[in-house]
């Protein structure tokens, strides 16, 4: 992978608000499931700016980063059931479903583990071994867990947001679905991408 430049998190943190800020203009989602899907960008932005001097992060989680934004700004844009493309592969394909939703909870799992992998690499006594493996796809899974339960309780709270917000589509098993498929992420971003993450906390550190 390419060497990030030293301006690279900020013109990726401004693409991205850049991004939110024109979601907002005129989403097709109603405004309330426009937030509550892209409230997530919201706080990690800024966080990232909050933490970018006393605790920068490697290129590699930072475009992580700004490529799960702007998953979570599309799906709160259209809602998740509805994004334009996934809908022509429904139509074409003959799906039973707009798979966007999928891709959204497989990225919660692959991003996030690099995230989770950076922070106990550099901030605890773990090492690269089976535990750290473990630790993070458990982390991953915790938190896919627990964003269900906000999709549960958001449902409870607004009628209005409950549909959009909760994407199942009629599918029964979504749910089930969507904890599998983080836990699918976590493990294949920790396979694919640990060596490489690896050589940039070397370099970062």
């Amino acid at each position: 992978m390419k060497r990030a430049t030293p301006n690279e998190p900020a013109i990726l943190l401004a693409l991205v608000i850049l991004f939110l800020l024109f979601s907002a203009i005129d989403p097709v989602a109603d405004r309330l499931t426009w937030f509550l899907e892209t409230v997530p960008v919201m706080l990690g932005v800024a966080l990232v700016i909050g933490t970018r001097r006393t605790f920068p992060l490697t290129p590699l989680l930072y475009r992580l980063l700004a490529l799960h934004g702007v998953i979570l700004i599309i799906g709160g844009y259209y809602t998740y059931a509805e994004v334009p493309l996934f809908n022509w592969l429904r139509d074409t394909l003959e799906l039973s479903r707009n798979h966007y939703d999928r891709v959204g909870h497989l990225a919660q799992g692959f991003i996030p583990a690099i995230l989770a992998r950076e922070i106990l690499l550099r901030c605890s006594p773990l090492v690269r071994d089976g535990w750290l493996l473990l630790t993070v796809t458990s982390i991953c899974l915790a938190f896919s867990a627990f964003y269900e339960m906000i999709e549960w309780w958001t449902a409870l709270i607004s009628e209005q947001a409950s549909s959009a917000f909760l994407g199942t589509q009629g599918d029964v098993w979504d749910t089930q679905w969507d904890m599998f498929l983080a836990l699918t992420g976590a493990l294949l971003s920790q396979l694919l991408l640990g060596r490489l993450h690896d050589r940039q906390l070397a370099e970062l550190q």
